[in-house]
């Protein structure tokens, strides 16, 4: 199983989850982060002056699958969350040891 991670722009959350609801990945978790990546922040005009934005909202959005829809799950969040400008977000793989099911102390795989 792999842990994915993708950090996206709040204004495609609702493409991405209906995109992902659409390929049967219906287990998630979300989260509001902020955070700046190559394009380093924005410059914004307000009342005349000129403000310096290092750390912008983004959107986290978590997921484990099985190691075989891993490929399928990264182009579904790709294709739904490009914009083509810098800052469309990242996505993270990471392995996954172990799961256990809260409610039933079962090992989930």
């Amino acid at each position: 199983m792999m842990k994915v991670e993708a950090i996206i722009r709040p204004e495609r959350l609702d493409l991405v989850k209906t995109a992902l609801e659409a390929k049967g990945f219906v287990g998630m978790t979300v989260g509001e982060v902020t955070g700046r990546g190559e394009q380093k922040g924005i410059k914004l005009q307000f009342r005349g002056r000129t403000m310096d934005v290092d750390l912008l909202p983004k959107i986290r959005i978590e997921l484990i699958v099985k190691d075989e829809r891993v490929d399928d799950l990264i182009n579904t969040i790709t294709t739904a969350a490009r914009t083509g400008r810098p800052g469309d977000g990242r996505i993270f793989v990471i392995p996954v040891v172990r799961s256990v099911r809260v409610r039933t102390g079962e090992e989930v795989m």
